[in-house]
């Protein structure tokens, strides 16, 4: 999926400041599915199931909801998840001073296939905004998914 942008639906990053704890920094991964010039829309990645079902793999139901992802490879090396909770956007300049910084590392990427599924599921996830739901909508349009 080639784009001039550097938060390209698809790709997953590492977040190697998400959050500081009483050990200190903790890294998070996160899946870009869409951007434009002022906001990202990305979920995060979990290894943990609590009760994410594997199949199917699209799940809006409690206690979390996600979408199964499998083993994405690379440092991904546990079976992952996307957190379907709600996610506030990341601001587009940010992302991309986070990314010259260093901070924000890209890893991996996923198939146009397996991304399309990702936004389908994501998209209609009850915490997801109306504002998400059309620029995720938008995103799978563009990428011409079935």
């Amino acid at each position: 999926m080639p784009s001039t942008s550097p938060a390209t639906p698809g790709q997953i990053y590492r977040h190697i400041k998400y959050y500081e704890d009483a050990t200190g920094w903790q890294t998070k991964f996160l899946l870009v599915l869409s951007a434009d010039t002022d906001n990202v829309i990305y979920r995060l990645l979990t290894s943990r199931a609590h009760g994410r079902p594997e199949n199917p793999p699209c799940y809006h139901g409690d206690p979390y909801p996600g979408f199964y992802l499998g083993v994405v490879g690379g440092p991904l090396s546990a079976k992952s998840w996307l957190d379907l909770r709600r996610q506030d956007d990341y601001d587009y300049r940010q992302f991309v001073s986070d990314l010259i910084a260093g901070t924000l590392v890209r890893e991996e990427a996923l198939s146009l296939p397996l991304l399309c599924q990702a936004l389908d599921c994501a998209a209609n996830a009850e915490d997801t905004s109306m504002q998400q739901t059309r620029q995720m909508r938008d995103q799978r349009a563009a990428l011409n998914c079935p």
